[in-house]
């Protein structure tokens, strides 16, 4: 398993790896754009990852990395060493996620989210300097719908290119919520640049007219 990131998120990686105390960072600084790497082995994702995932029943959302980890479990199950024994298509999970509040019923769901934030989210001050929020990824309607449900907000979810689903905040309650979510829920922090990212948009915030009563943290 690799995860991959700009060089200047290094901070990222090392606090990963600090906690699993598993894999190798590797940095590559040859690339026009360099990057950091945390490669897991197959030996720790069998014996330690994957079971520490299904022993707390967590599992991945997202429909790509659901068939990624359900692909791994079944050649690791089965002992495959050739490519032609591999199924095209794996039945989906018994237990995963059907609607949008199943999701939002999983007990792992909430960190979940600030996990994928710190990946594929954006704090932001748009150009008419309204706060925005902003979750991006492959089409996935339900989990999308979930969001909505967790930030209690009647936002469309935006379609790009029909195959990117955006949910997309900017008013003055939903950024309340969103800043209710990350600052006062006890939730783990967000790490790395978004961190930083989210800090500086507090600040932008509490600079702005427009959000001048916003409750911010100190």
């Amino acid at each position: 398993m690799v995860i991959g990131l700009g060089l200047d998120d290094l901070s990222t990686l090392e606090y990963i790896h600090s906690v699993l105390k598993l894999g190798k960072i590797t940095i590559y600084r040859d690339y026009r754009n360099p990057i950091c790497k945390l490669i897991i082995n197959k030996t720790d994702l069998q014996e330690v990852v994957f079971p520490l995932l299904i022993y707390h029943n967590i599992f991945f959302l997202t429909n790509t990395r659901r068939d990624q980890f359900n692909l791994a479990i079944h050649i690791f199950k089965h002992n495959l060493k050739s490519f032609e024994n591999i199924p095209a298509l794996l039945k989906q999970a018994e237990g995963h996620p059907q609607t949008a509040k199943d999701y939002l019923n999983l007990e792992f769901f909430r960190n979940w989210v600030v996990g994928f934030t710190n990946a594929e989210g954006s704090f932001f001050i748009k150009t008419n300097n309204d706060g925005c929020f902003q979750l991006k990824q492959r089409i996935h309607v339900q989990l999308f719908e979930a969001f909505k449900l967790l930030f209690d907000t009647k936002r469309n979810i935006g379609i790009e290119k029909d195959r990117f689903a955006q949910f997309s905040v900017s008013s003055k309650n939903d950024i309340q919520k969103v800043i209710d979510f990350f600052s006062f829920s006890g939730l783990h922090p967000l790490i790395g640049l978004k961190c930083i990212q989210y800090f500086k948009w507090l600040t932008d915030l509490r600079n702005s007219y427009r959000y001048r009563n916003l409750n911010l943290p100190k």
